[in-house]
């Protein structure tokens, strides 16, 4: 093996010294997640200081949070690109569980008012 560094070429590819441009990070639908988010979270604080406390209040929160949640999975942590089926297997059962879990901490929230 020679001890020369290969110079690249115009437009070549070397994954050592391969800076990409800005545009192919995906910035653009990051920001555009940052905003639905953004604005789902303000709902979120309008929902609360607006609606009075009660079961359906507590179930609109729960919904936009999963809908946060599944946003947050498939963009931030790449489950967009994966395949259809490894996505369900991985959202399905999260979604049952914190729809369990939150049905649960309602539950047990209810009984704390009774004593």
């Amino acid at each position: 093996m020679s001890n020369e560094h290969h110079h690249a070429a115009e437009g070549e590819y070397i994954p050592e010294t391969y800076i990409p441009h800005p545009e192919t990070h995906g910035t653009k639908t990051l920001w555009r997640v940052f905003f639905i988010l953004l604005f789902i979270t303000v709902i979120d604080f309008a929902i609360y200081f607006i609606a009075p406390a009660g079961l359906s209040r507590n179930i609109v929160f729960i919904a936009l949070g999963l809908v946060k949640a599944v946003l947050i999975v498939g963009i931030f942590m790449h489950l967009n690109y994966e395949a259809k089926f490894l996505r369900w297997m991985i959202a399905l059962p999260a979604a049952v569980f914190i729809s369990y879990l939150a049905w649960l901490l309602l539950l047990e929230g209810s009984f704390v008012s009774t004593y």
